[in-house]
This record gives structure tokens, sequence and C-alpha cells, in this order.
């Protein structure tokens, strides 16, 4: 398992890594669901084609590391997230 603490120095790497955690929050996307997972080091978003989970639930996801670029008014909001393989 990768703590998630290590995940926010590798932006956008396409490395597959597995988190293991419990899922804090739930985003519905349009076909997809977006887990905001924590772990003992951090907590970082994860999008899955799982509809199953609900918050409170521990899991394990595969998937690979992803950074979304969001600057606002001159400056870097991004995000990275794992999408699930």
């Amino acid at each position: 398992m990768t703590p998630i603490r290590e995940l926010r120095s590798q932006p956008d790497s396409n490395t597959t890594v597995y988190i293991q955690g419990k899922v804090e929050k739930i985003a519905p996307l349009l076909k997809r669901r977006a887990y905001l997972v924590r772990d003992e080091t951090g907590k970082i978003w994860a999008i899955t084609n799982q509809t199953n989970l609900r918050v409170g639930d521990q899991v394990v996801i595969k998937g690979q590391i992803r950074y979304r670029s969001i600057p606002i008014a001159n400056r870097e909001y991004g995000e990275v997230y794992i999408e699930e393989k």
C-alpha cells in the first residue's frame, strides 16, 4: 500500500498504486463516483465505477495517479487524485 501523503509528490505520473483507507465523502459523477479516502497520512479523491461504497467503509483501491489543473486568477488550485483501473 502507498501512504496517501506520498502521492502528492508524484502528480500525473501514471504510476499504478494501491491505497487503503476509510471513505469520508462521496461525490456522484455522471457515470462514475468519486470517493474521498483518508488514511493516517492524508486524504485523496479516488474516481471509480464502484457505486456500492458508503461513508465509513474501509476500501482498497488500485489506480493511477492523476493531476487536474485548476487555474484561477493566475493561481494554481490543482488536485492530485487516483483513477481506478
